[in-house]
Formats: structure tokens, sequence, C-alpha cells
């Protein structure tokens, strides 16, 4: 297998991977291509990611994602026991356990990876990007769809929870520790428990790099009780009334006060 490196470090006589080769689904392509893309998409959203032998040693999501493509591949020929106990193995070893009747997409990279849980009947699109902790899970005893469907492009911060029979549109960035239960939209960005959906103000397209930007999340929340606190303190001051008991004030430059909390 020829070297892998970065995409924008390619020597000007050795081609990048074609985008069409890595957007085809594994079963499109040759086993040697297939690897080769994996290992593209480590060195695309990991910029800790430095060599071609430390990738191949020390990536276990990218370990997992290669012990589920066999273990599908047994699964997918009715040798259900042989799936499964690939898949033990491979969480055994990696810390990441994917049931080999998921159906997982191109250019799929788990980053750390440790305690990801991927169920039966989950569907990911392509270009997903999951960090540890993540859990793709299912709200049902019935033995049909019952995981979530994930589109393309999106990530889903560490702890992230998304549990049934949902879809999550594509270019949605998910939360650390986000709960979700509900449908979303393409291009939200969902946080809270239970997740609540917010629309980008700039959609997320096909041609932008992945969205790592994981300090940029919305806190709907906080702001509504902000908000709400000024409000209520804007009433005050127009409507005379006697002295009540102390209250909680609005934060001013992004800090509460903590005499407000007695601490």
């Amino acid at each position: 297998m020829s070297t892998v490196v970065p995409m924008d470090k390619v020597p000007a006589n050795e081609p990048p991977i074609p985008q069409t080769d890595c957007a085809a689904r594994p079963e499109g392509r040759g086993l040697l291509a297939t690897l080769r893309c994996d290992i593209q998409s480590v060195y695309d959203r990991d910029p800790a990611a430095r060599s071609l032998v430390e990738i191949l040693f020390c990536y276990p999501g990218l370990h997992a994602i290669w012990g589920y493509r066999i273990a599908h591949w047994f699964w997918k020929h009715k040798m259900r026991f042989l799936g499964r106990l690939g898949s033990h193995v491979t969480r055994f070893f990696t810390g990441i356990e994917i049931h080999p009747g998921a159906t997982i997409g191109p250019g799929f990279f788990i980053d750390h990876g440790m305690g990801v849980v991927i169920g039966e009947t989950a569907e990911i699109g392509a270009d997903v990007t999951l960090y540890h902790g993540v859990t793709l899970g299912g709200t049902s005893l019935n033995k049909g769809k019952r995981h979530p469907t994930i589109g393309d492009r999106v990530v889903i911060g560490a702890g992230g929870k998304v549990l049934g029979a949902i879809t999550i549109g594509d270019d949605t960035r998910i939360g650390a520790n986000a709960v979700v239960v509900k449908s979303v939209p393409a291009n939200a960005v969902v946080v809270g428990v239970p997740g609540q959906n917010v629309a980008r103000s700039k959609p997320h397209t096909a041609q932008d790099a992945p969205d790592m930007n994981h300090t940029s999340l919305p806190d709907p929340v906080g702001v509504s009780l902000t908000q709400l606190l000024r409000r209520v303190e804007e009433l005050e001051t127009r409507t005379p009334c006697p002295e009540t008991t102390p209250h909680v004030h609005a934060p001013e430059g992004g800090m509460w006060q903590g005499a407000e909390f007695s601490i």
C-alpha cells in the first residue's frame, strides 16, 4: 500500500486520493483504496497525526472501523455468530463497540474512541466524526429499526447520546454530553439535556472543513434565564413596590455574583 500523507503535503508528483474514490461506499471500491481512505480521514481530521506508522499502531478508532468491516462482512453473509465474535474481539482491544449489523458510510472517523457504542440498526452517513463516550443507542425492545440514522458530515462531541430511531440531518454538530431523543434537521447545533436544536446562522456545507469548533456552542436555557432576569429587573424599576427578599440578578459581563449564591 502506498504511503498516505496529509492532503496539503502531497508531493507534486503524487496525486491525492480522488474524491470520487473516497466518496464511494467501501463495497464500491477495492480493499486497498478503502484502507487508504480510512487512513486519510485520520490525517484530515486529527492534527496530532504525524506519520503513517503512528496511525497504524496508535489509533484505536481506525482499528475499530477495520474490525467492523470484517465483522460486517460476516454479518452480511449470514455468519452472524462470527460477526458478533469479531465485534467482541475488537471491543476488547479498542474499547469501541460497533455492532456488525450497523451501516457505516465512507470517511468515518472516531477520535480517541473509548466508550463509543453503535447499535445494530444504526445508519451512519459519509464523513461522520465521533468522539469518545458517544452512544448511538436504541429505545425499543422491537427487533426492527430502533437506532438513529446519522446524516453526512455530522460531528458528535464527547459523551453525546443519540437515542432511538431518529434522524440527525446533514452538517449537524451535537455538543458534548448532549442527549438527543428527537430528530434534528440539517445544519443544526444541538446542546443540552434533552438536546435543544439551534439553527446555524451560517450553514455548513459539503465544501467546508469538518466542523470541529467545539467551543462555539449556544446556551439557549442560560440565555433565556438571563433575559428573563433582566426583564424582571426592568419591570421592577418601572413599578414602585415595597422592599422584597434579595434575589438573583442577571450576570454582568458573563459573571454571576457569588454573594447571591452564598459562596
